[in-house]
């Protein structure tokens, strides 16, 4: 129950217990809040009368006053320390508390900057009487000593009389409160049961209470522990120190980092020690006022890097700007490749579902897909990313094909796959055909060429004819490559489906992106001795 806290003023009292001077620990900064010292913590005070041990505002320790409330805070205060004084014994806890029984704030010479919510501290000729042990040893029986039955604690099984309110809040939770929030209460009948109230719903022992909220708060702070995701914030930890953390990965992972971690994790390494440490992480979001707990993970070392290598293997796919491998993706692209406005429309199950998948392995529901697919349907096209992550769950459930799909397959003759490819050479005739156009036919009919292709290719090609026969007479080159490539894809092609499937409009996606990358690689490769970079509709 002792914590670092930002203390600016010391009250100085000499070996009789009178008041020498009032000392500033701070510079004057407008960020300087004064010297940290560890000093006793109230835990959650909120709006009640609650004092703290030696420590806390000057409205308490010194009886200014604020409002009405300031003499009943006042008298808590120095009730608290009579009980310390008698418990402990301590001359320095005496000398204080007869010390604040006798000050006077009106015919006190106080220094200007202190306001009733200063915080002050102690020190008695030199010594700060909360560093005393028995002081110490005092202020953990004062919380482990309250009223209740014992119960046994649900983190360590003993039996013990749980805290009634857990000692601090966590803090940092996107979208959630600054000062921090309780991840166990309780403030309405609804919320109890059992005849247990506040926090004892979930009986914890002051010990547990306090370590957890310690490990987490830290967990929060260290940036190689924790990431934020839209509204999501998983921390990272493991059993033993292991010196291993997936946050660069998921949040700025380099591509050599990647190929290490494939090359070692996915495709074959030696066995260590490090991959038997247990692997821990949790997800957690804001819940009105508390803490919502969205995902628990609980393996090891190891499974976590194969689970990682097989998450970029199945998200590997051709960069169609330049027709060459791409970057990997990191878990924010991702996520935000299904949102209009990633910062205010992302919802937590996205974040959770995909960084589980990444860590535990599995199989990625089909209602990333849909959300993918819609996304693609309302912005009439598609991005690398989002592509990606179609691409992951089409694969995530076909074990041995992870490696499939990341670039044209000119052997591929599924009819959706050869539909997206023949709806992006048809766009690249439009393109090179009239390179100043403002809107091309993706623009126009990619939402249904992509889900009900019978209604709408019997239109395109016919539309097409005329882009041609311009080529034909202006651009032989372009119209020749053109042409072998809409027959190569109609002559795998037997019909036109009525209707594609979820699945089936992904591969329709796929099969548009990754013509349009092979056409613009073979564009590049055309002007390379030129040392010339094709425009992105020249083909």
């Amino acid at each position: 129950m002792y914590k670092p806290t930002s203390v600016p003023w010391i009250v100085d009292l000499d070996d009789q217990g009178r008041l020498i001077r009032f000392v500033s620990t701070s510079s004057g900064g407008r960020r300087d809040r004064g010297k940290v010292f560890v000093v006793p913590s109230p835990g959650v005070r909120a709006s009640a009368i609650k004092a703290n041990l030696l420590v806390d505002k000057a409205e308490y320790v010194l009886g200014l006053e604020r409002d009405a409330k300031s003499a009943a805070r006042h008298e808590a205060y120095v009730k608290l320390l009579r009980k310390c004084a008698e418990a402990t014994g301590e001359r320095d806890i005496l000398l204080v508390l007869q010390f604040v029984q006798k000050f006077d704030p009106a015919a006190a010479d106080l220094p200007e900057k202190i306001t009733p919510e200063s915080l002050v501290v102690f020190r008695v000729d030199g010594r700060f009487p909360h560093d005393s042990p028995s002081v110490q040893r005092f202020w953990a029986q004062h919380f482990a000593l309250q009223q209740g039955s014992k119960i046994d604690c649900i983190v360590c099984g003993t039996s013990c009389i749980p805290v009634s309110r857990h000692p601090g809040n966590i803090k940092g939770i996107p979208g959630g409160q600054p000062s921090g929030m309780a991840l166990i209460s309780a403030n309405e009948a609804a919320f109890e049961s059992y005849g247990l109230k506040e926090s004892v719903i979930a009986p914890t022992c002051s010990s547990c209470a306090e370590k957890y909220l310690i490990a987490a708060n830290d967990l929060i702070q260290n940036e190689q522990t924790h990431i934020r995701v839209g509204p999501l914030l998983y921390l990272f930890w493991t059993r033993e120190k292991a010196g291993f953390s997936p946050v660069s990965l998921f949040t700025k992972p380099q591509p050599q980092e990647v190929k290490t971690l494939i090359a070692s994790a996915w495709k074959g390494r030696e066995h260590s020690s490090l991959d038997e440490n247990l692997f821990y992480a949790t997800a957690l979001s804001a819940s009105g006022g508390r803490v919502a707990v969205r995902d628990w993970l609980e393996t090891t070392v190891g499974n976590v890097r194969t689970n990682l290598a097989r998450w970029f293997v199945l998200q590997e796919i051709v960069d169609w700007k330049t027709g060459e491998d791409g970057d990997p993706y990191g878990l924010y692209s991702l996520c935000a490749s299904l949102y209009r406005d990633a910062n205010r429309e992302m919802v937590a199950n996205v974040p959770k579902t995909l960084l589980g998948f990444a860590l535990h392995g599995g199989q990625l529901p089909k209602w990333l897909l849909f959300q993918a697919v819609r996304r693609n349907r309302a912005e009439q096209g598609v991005t690398r990313s989002r592509m990606a992550l179609i691409k992951m769950v089409l694969l995530s459930d076909a074990k041995g094909r992870e490696e499939t799909l990341r670039q044209l397959e000119t052997e591929n003759v599924h009819p959706a796959y050869l539909c997206g490819r023949l709806f992006a050479v048809l766009e690249a005739a439009q393109r090179t055909a009239m390179p100043k156009i403002n809107a091309t036919i993706a623009d126009r009919f990619f939402g249904t060429a992509s889900s009900a292709p019978a209604s709408v290719f019997g239109r395109l090609l016919r539309g097409a004819q005329s882009h041609l026969g311009k080529l034909r007479r202006e651009k032989r080159g372009a119209y020749i490559a053109i042409q072998e490539r809409l027959e190569e894809i109609q002559s795998k092609l037997r019909h036109f489906p009525a209707v594609l499937s979820l699945e089936e409009q992904g591969l329709f996606a796929l099969g548009y992106y990754h013509q349009k990358a092979a056409d613009r690689l073979a564009a590049r490769n055309k002007k390379a001795d030129q040392n010339q970079i094709p425009d992105e509709g020249e083909f």
